[in-house]
């Protein structure tokens, strides 16, 4: 008879560290794992359709009781579930609480956790800190877009928005576009322009110049301007990154963007309809996933969510456009369809986050961490007091 004991890890954020979480390389390597999966369909998240984002709790603008939250900026719990087959074979939850509010705490806007389970028992195998997961892949999905559908010569990036998670965009970029040699900065504010350079000079010598500028048409129409050292024509960007936070979106005009631009997409953006149904290439992470989206919420979708895969919701509902218009990194990278065809195509890359990112890299940092020796071992149960 086998034990029945059973144990599981507990990682905190400095052993993750330890462990390799902010990892760059690696888990972009990951995640185009994990998009070879979907595209074969070995995986399943949440909701009816097995593709749903996750479970939110969000709160009432005016509780009735004195002790439940109220509805507020980045207010709610979040519950992102996944299966991910192939050599990970493993069961998870992210699980994470917002609000803007920590801030002033000193404390992340959002704290989160991931649990993996045995795919089989359901057993917990670990339980870790997640801020630092969900960062980087977040991060790295950009750079797995890029691989695909970059233009391999590419060496100008735009970044529209200087916070976090466009620091770990750019980090997944400049891994898999190895030319890159100029980076042009917009934010609102000035100073986290400022932060994101210091952070890029410091890290990345191979970058000869950076440029802060002071609007969305200045990063990507003049990405090259007063550039000794970039080459090729139009001196515009060749890669666009945007990852803002707000309600307004960066508006960008289609003559901004140059021929073979690749523009990716983990935040909303305001774009002209006539250009991205009919001049643009429309790639998203995972289209199941909007259709899980367009059950759960209704319709208009993208005044509530603000991704480019909510225009596509709308516009498919409007009857704009044709859900044959709209094509999935996954199968991409399954080798099903294309990546970038040829050097004129604008490219648009979608995403909206998914749980088999967060079940993937954490998979992967756990057995790293168990290899090294980080974590501490908890008990479930010697013996279940039921049976």
């Amino acid at each position: 008879m086998s034990s029945t004991k059973i144990d599981f890890l507990y990682l905190n954020e400095e052993e993750m560290v330890k462990a390799g979480v902010t990892d760059m390389h690696r888990c972009v390597e990951v995640m185009g794992e994990v998009f070879d999966l979907m595209g074969r369909g070995d995986y399943v998240m949440g909701g009816k359709n097995h593709n749903s984002h996750g479970i939110m709790i969000s709160f009432p603008d005016e509780p009735e009781f004195p002790n439940m939250p109220k509805n507020g900026p980045d207010r709610r719990f979040m519950a992102m579930t996944a299966y991910l087959g192939g050599r990970f074979n493993i069961a998870g939850e992210k699980w994470y609480g917002s609000n803007r509010d920590n801030v002033e705490k000193g404390i992340p806007r959002s704290i989160l956790m991931v649990m993996l389970n045995n795919a089989d028992t359901g057993a917990p195998e670990a339980l870790m800190s997640a801020n630092l997961i969900s960062a980087v892949r977040t991060g790295a999905i950009p750079g797995v877009g890029a691989k695909y559908l970059a233009r391999p010569e590419s060496r100008v990036c735009a970044l529209i928005g200087a916070g976090v998670i466009s620091r770990t965009c750019f980090m997944s970029l400049i891994d898999v576009c190895t030319k890159l040699d100029t980076v042009k900065i917009y934010d609102i504010y000035p100073a986290a322009s400022e932060k994101l350079a210091a952070y890029i000079r410091q890290n990345y010598p191979q970058i000869h110049t950076i440029e802060l500028v002071d609007s969305v048409e200045e990063a990507v129409r003049e990405a090259d301007i007063i550039v000794d050292t970039v080459e090729g024509p139009g001196g515009k960007a060749d890669v666009v990154n945007v990852a803002t936070s707000g309600k307004v979106y960066p508006r960008i005009e289609e003559e901004w963007l140059k021929p073979g631009v690749y523009v990716s997409l983990p935040a909303g953006i305001d774009l002209d309809p006539d250009f991205v149904l009919n001049r643009a290439r429309r790639v998203v992470d995972n289209w199941k996933m909007y259709e899980a989206w367009s059950d759960e919420l209704k319709y208009p979708y993208h005044p509530i969510m603000g991704l480019i895969g909510t225009y596509y919701l709308d516009w498919l509902a409007e009857g704009r456009m044709t859900e044959d218009m709209i094509e999935n990194l996954g199968d991409i990278a399954a080798g099903k369809i294309a990546g970038r065809k040829n050097d004129e195509e604008k490219i648009l890359f979608g995403m909206g986050g998914m749980p088999v990112y967060d079940v993937a890299w954490g998979h992967t940092v756990y057995h790293q961490a168990k290899e090294m020796g980080l974590g501490t071992t908890l008990n479930l149960w010697d013996k279940p007091y039921l049976y």
